[in-house]
């Protein structure tokens, strides 16, 4: 890809995410994910309402009528965008890939954070942590983590959630908020999710096709497992192979929300063809 339409494809998410972000998630965002305490910042006069226990009692007595504390929210906070760019995220058969969704999702949640000033990181991984991106702010930022969505090759096709997980707890000493973007097929991740969720707010964003689902009888097919490489012929006319394959799908997905469950993180489920934008809403509003 060249530079100019790099250029261009990063401008068009940015202007289709942060319409999203400024319009719809900004103020669910800040509700949904509290800063770190209440921090003072000025005193004034007591007025009809207030609080009577958060009473300045030195000042009261000085001026002779009521004064009261005023504390607002200690907002700072820092966003870890973790994104699966293994081989199965360039798989889609409706109008985009599994990559392209978890890109739009990611720059929404980025500029959602911008908007309430906290930091973003980025860590892309596979079975190797393919780069990291330390948090900070800003929109110059922002499009740097975009651009490197779209245009990253990785040296690696498969998947290692738990190694991502490790890398995680080892660069982030502060409690962060987690976005971890995958299609979570992968197994074995609990123990390290469980470790990081003690820590880190996690939210796992489980982006799928429907055809990973199940599988239609469409006679003898050749497939390609997009993280091995492999090339094999099945006979999706056999209702075992296609049982197996819905048992299998069933499995990953039951793991992952029992494991996200029982660790104490949040869940979202999105298929491609469905609105990330609902489904965004919906959890930062029963979070709230």
């Amino acid at each position: 890809m060249d530079t100019k339409e790099l250029l261009k494809k990063v401008r068009k998410i940015e202007i289709k995410t942060r319409r999203l972000s400024n319009h719809i998630f900004g103020g669910e965002y800040h509700s949904t994910f509290k800063g770190r305490g209440m921090t003072f910042s000025e005193v004034r006069q007591y007025q009809y309402g207030d609080d009577v226990r958060n009473i300045d009692w030195n000042v009261t007595a000085r001026y002779n009528e009521p004064h009261i504390k005023v504390f607002e929210e200690e907002r700072e906070l820092t966003m870890m965008l973790m994104v699966d760019i293994s081989g199965s995220e360039w798989f889609g058969t409706e109008q985009q890939f599994k990559n392209e969704i978890i890109t739009e999702i990611a720059a929404t949640l980025a500029f959602s954070a911008t908007q309430n000033n906290d930091k973003i990181g980025l860590i892309l991984f596979t079975d190797t942590i393919e780069l990291y991106i330390p948090p900070k702010k800003g929109r110059f930022h922002v499009l740097r983590i975009i651009r490197e969505l779209i245009e990253f090759k990785p040296k690696s096709k498969q998947t290692d959630i738990t190694q991502a997980l490790q890398f995680l707890s080892g660069v982030m000493k502060k409690k962060a908020i987690v976005f971890l973007l995958s299609d979570f097929i992968a197994d074995d991740y609990k123990q390290t999710l469980k470790i990081a969720a003690n820590k880190h707010d996690i939210t796992g964003i489980r982006v799928y096709d429907k055809r990973e689902e199940s599988i239609p009888n469409l006679g003898m097919v050749q497939m390609q497992d997009e993280e091995t490489g492999e090339y094999m012929l099945v006979n999706t006319a056999s209702k075992k192979i296609r049982a197996d394959y819905g048992k299998y799908h069933h499995e990953r997905v039951s793991y992952f929300k029992d494991t996200f469950s029982k660790s104490g993180a949040g869940t979202i489920d999105c298929r491609v063809d469905e609105s990330y934008v609902t489904k965004l809403l919906g959890y930062f509003k029963r979070r709230a």
